[in-house]
């Protein structure tokens, strides 16, 4: 598989097939080892940077610290040209005791001040993809793409996505933007993997998956380029092949459907003289519409290992034979 970059429609925006999550920046990694997770995604001709302004708010002491790590690496390499910055906004509030998922911060004012605070962590002038974190039906789409096409407007924003977003949301914000003649939604960030056919669910429930209606959207729906997050199903794969059963029975993965699929993967590594990520990885080129999918390492080696999913050559019926 050839490591083209894929065209989002109607934009300016070629992107690396994989994107660089950097959701654990400023816990995990950061300074000197920032720089060389960052210099071994671009080395691999990566050019999708992922971030959020609430992470990693949930940890006391630093607020927007991934976005800061990110900005860190940005001022310092002088690599802004050569990458796409895509962050979210709109996430309730993650500080404190107390955090309730269904307090809603998607007014204008929220994403104006999230927005604001984005650009003074990064250290940029814009923002190629801002996001809406979460939505909020209770705000009419009318009212979220404005906000968003103000943003544009002013300059602070490229163009925009969303992230947990149900179909029915989505397909109106696309009618409202035929009307106006704007571009709308270039992305959606929702949750696909190789494990969530067989998996437990998430504990969650402001988070989407892509499957049912949402799937079918993005079928139909070209011109809004999925995202998934959590592509590496948090390792259960990597663990399971590699260190046994007993380190992941505490996953949401841990169900039968998904140790089946474990046990399986060592044949395609055999087969392609492949690693267990590569698989794993492999699943988003083998879909009915496009994907990006989102992959985070604190270990450069990790990140180079799943950029070069991009050279196996991987068959549809490699997949069922996996998933069935």
């Amino acid at each position: 598989m050839a490591r083209k970059r894929i065209q989002i429609p109607d934009t300016e925006l070629s992107v690396y097939p994989i994107g660089l999550g950097t959701v654990n920046a400023g816990l995990d990694w950061d300074g000197e080892t920032a720089g060389e997770i960052f210099d071994a995604y671009l080395s691999c001709g990566g050019n999708l940077i992922d971030t959020a302004h609430v992470y990693s708010d949930w940890v006391p002491g630093e607020r927007a610290r991934s976005e800061r790590v990110v900005g860190d690496w940005l001022e310092q390499s002088g690599r802004r040209n050569e990458v796409i910055i895509m962050t979210k906004g709109g996430h309730p509030d993650m500080t404190g005791a107390d955090v309730d998922m269904h307090a809603s911060r998607t007014t204008r004012k929220d994403m104006t001040d999230d927005l604001n605070g984005s650009l003074k962590q990064l250290r940029t002038d814009y923002i190629d993809i801002l996001f809406y974190h979460r939505d909020d039906r209770k705000l009419p789409v009318e009212e979220a793409i404005d906000t968003m096409e103000g943003f544009v407007k002013e300059g602070k924003i490229r163009y925009y996505g969303c992230s947990n977003w149900d179909a029915d949301r989505m397909t109106a914000a696309d009618d409202y933007c035929k009307i106006h003649n704007y571009r709308g939604f270039v992305a959606d960030q929702s949750l696909l993997n190789i494990g969530m056919k067989y998996f437990k669910g998430l504990d969650d429930d402001t988070l989407r998956c892509t499957h049912g209606a949402a799937y079918t959207y993005h079928i139909n729906n070209k011109n809004n380029l999925e995202m998934p997050y959590m592509g590496n199903c948090g390792g259960f794969f990597q663990k399971y092949v590699l260190e046994g059963e007993s380190v992941v029975k505490s996953s949401p993965y841990y169900t039968e459907g998904n140790i089946r699929i474990a046990k399986r993967i060592p044949q395609l590594m055999e087969k392609y003289n492949c690693s267990v990520t590569q698989v794993v990885m492999g699943f988003f080129f083998h879909q009915d519409f496009a994907c990006v999918p989102l992959f985070g390492s604190s270990r450069p080696e990790h990140i180079i290992d799943a950029c070069k999913t991009l050279d196996v050559d991987f068959s549809d019926e490699d997949y069922e034979f996996l998933l069935s």
